[in-house]
């Protein structure tokens, strides 16, 4: 080893602290914030479609980011990219304390559906960096790569869980414009101090790097992009919207402090429901039995895994229709299930998230995860949209039927994945 490599490894580990870092900090107030404001804006009287309205912005916005980050990082840096989301999250906090609750309500979605789209952008430079960081940082080695993808993405899952129990428990106890204000100067702190101490290891960026190039001609990237959307969609087609206001429906005796408990239930349900995510997520490797695995066997296990998945809405989808009215075993059914659901969700998703950092190779690496973040939040989008209008037209059994129809096309997209001739380190 030569010396710029003896000192490149401990760098390199440095930085991948330092960016993992400010990524748990970024989405425990994003996590925090999405609860706040589905929470705060539902006990005002919002429907679920106008709910789901509320974040359209955050997921077009990650559509056009990922779209232009993984360039922006080719060549500007990837740090430049980080600090950027952690700066605009800030001024999307700040923007949001000023709203006013005099304003009309045709007003306030509006302004809310703006800084949304701030947040999302915000977010997914900060996710396009961390995830780009992985593939430049993590050493070499049988399952090294599986390894460090799956510790980012699940710590971050399990960060972003605390934060819907810290959202819900900051609006219950503090109120709306105070809980926003204490997330943006927390994390105006920790962009300085990441700042000021991010240590070298980090490609700074190429000049000549093309627009162009975003687009990935790799066939096994597009279609497990394809993937990615049908996946996220299935999650969030539940998750935004019909979950979340079904829960507190059930839980509030619609008197003021029922209302407030109902909040802590509610935050709580979808905390536990990310931290397990985010746990399964890291032990990925270990679930799926990496190590020594080919892409030809990865590209089966994931076909596997995601129609084990398929089975989970579509069956809870029957008891919810069956039940008719909310019931307490249907409520703990409900809970069990999505559980079960995480349990098997966040398997997919870090087979997804190691499977575009083996596709890709170290001079793409930031246009290929851009393009597919850019198809991650496609799906998180059509989710969103599909949660509010499902929930709306068929309340919580069309919701869950229509994630079981979005994973069955996800699992359709998956058998097309074939290995390559020569795989990519």
């Amino acid at each position: 080893m030569t010396q710029s490599q003896a000192t490149a490894a401990p760098n390199g580990m440095a930085a991948y602290v330092a960016v993992t870092a400010a990524y748990w900090a970024f989405m425990l107030t994003d996590g925090a914030l999405r609860m706040l404001v589905l929470l705060h804006f539902h006990t005002l009287g919002f429907s679920p479609l106008q709910l789901a309205w509320l974040f359209v912005f955050y997921e077009i916005a990650g559509i056009v980011t990922n779209l232009s980050a993984g360039w922006i990082a080719a060549r500007f840096g990837l740090t430049s990219t980080l600090y950027a989301g952690l700066g605009l999250q800030i001024a999307a906090l700040v923007a949001l304390a000023q709203l006013d609750p005099a304003w009309a309500v045709g007003a306030s979605v509006v302004f809310v559906m703006l800084v949304q789209g701030v947040s999302g952008v915000a977010k997914d430079l900060a996710k396009m960096s961390s995830k780009s960081a992985v593939k430049l940082l993590a050493p070499s080695g049988d399952g090294s790569l599986f390894k460090w993808v799956a510790i980012l993405t699940g710590s971050k899952n399990a960060v972003k869980g605390i934060g819907f129990l810290l959202g819900a428990a900051l609006l219950g106890l503090f109120g709306f414009a105070t809980a926003v204000w204490g997330m943006a100067a927390v994390l105006t702190l920790i962009l300085v101090t990441v700042v000021l101490r991010m240590p070298a290891g980090l490609p700074r960026g190429k000049k000549n790097a093309k627009f162009s190039e975003v687009f990935s001609k790799d066939r096994n990237i597009n279609w497990l992009s394809a993937a990615r959307v049908f996946l996220f969609g299935a999650r969030d087609v539940w998750f935004v919207v019909g979950i979340p206001i079904y829960f507190h429906s059930v839980l509030s005796d619609g008197s003021h402090d029922g209302g407030r408990a109902a909040f802590f239930m509610v935050g709580s349900f979808m905390a536990v429901w990310i931290i397990l995510y985010g746990a399964v997520q890291a032990s990925a490797p270990k679930l799926v039995g990496a190590q020594g695995l080919t892409l030809a066997d990865t590209f089966k296990r994931a076909r596997v895994w995601i129609g084990g998945l398929t089975f989970v809405p579509f069956a809870l989808a029957a008891l919810a229709y069956l039940a008719g009215a909310p019931t307490l075993w249907l409520t703990v059914t409900l809970v069990v299930g999505l559980l079960a659901f995480g349990a098997l969700f966040a398997v997919n998703s870090a087979l997804h998230s190691y499977l575009i950092l083996a596709l890709s190779t170290s001079e793409r690496v930031t246009m290929d995860v851009g393009f597919y973040y850019m198809a991650n939040a496609g799906g998180r989008l059509l989710g969103t949209v599909l949660s509010g209008l499902s929930y709306q037209l068929g309340g919580l059994p069309l919701c869950l039927a229509t994630a079981g129809t979005l994973l069955a096309l996800g699992w359709l997209t998956t058998g097309k994945l074939a290995a390559p001739s020569v795989e990519h380190t």
